[in-house]
């Protein structure tokens, strides 16, 4: 019978996802990951295979954790679509000048960064990046449903170019001097809608 684990595998990915995060995958090694963590380097591999693996574990944990806010943000009811739109996306820039490391998105990171972290990460990515989308496109559907949004524009295409928007808008916030840059993006994007 093997030894119990001695450390909650839950909070070490916690803790390897905010190292990755503000780190990326190549610069993450495995001293930094196991001293953040707090574990043994014999059971960051034993646990989790390889660092590729627990950045993958990582990917997926931000992704449940921060897309999954995203796409709630735009179901609520309480509000009228076009407001819903505004919200996300100035939450979004309110999100990254709050933090002062201006981290950016981890999957953004991860996308920019992909060669070095590999297919799964790509996979895990993509995913994200298409639930976003298909929020997106959720509510633009409803939008034209209601008439707050033409019927006639390429919801598909309003959605793409949303996403778009929230991507580059992440990779803007990590040299913007400040989020009057971002919220020009923000209404621009809402007048396309």
């Amino acid at each position: 019978m093997g030894r119990p684990k001695q450390f909650d595998p839950d909070a070490a990915i916690a803790r390897a996802m905010e190292v990755f995060w503000r780190d990326g995958y190549a610069l993450a090694s495995p001293r930094v990951l196991v001293d953040e963590m707090g574990i043994g380097k014999g059971s960051l591999y034993h646990a989790f295979g390889s660092k590729r693996a627990l950045f993958v574990l990582a990917l997926r944990r931000y992704g449940e954790n921060h897309a999954a806010a995203l796409a709630e943000m735009l179901q609520r009811r309480d509000l009228p679509v076009r407001e819903r739109l505004r919200h996300v996306l100035e939450a979004l820039v309110a999100l990254d000048f709050a933090d002062d490391d201006r981290r950016g998105c981890f999957a953004v990171n991860t996308a920019t960064e992909l060669a070095a972290a590999g297919e799964e990460a790509a996979a895990v990515v993509r995913d994200m990046f298409d639930r976003t989308e298909r929020a997106f496109l959720a509510v633009i559907e409803e939008g034209q449903r209601t008439g707050e949004i033409d019927p006639a524009r390429d919801a598909r295409a309003t959605a793409s170019l949303l996403l778009n928007t929230v991507v580059g808008m992440r990779v803007l916030a990590r040299t913007a001097d400040g989020p009057e840059q971002l919220r020009r993006v923000v209404a621009a994007a809402l007048a396309a809608v």
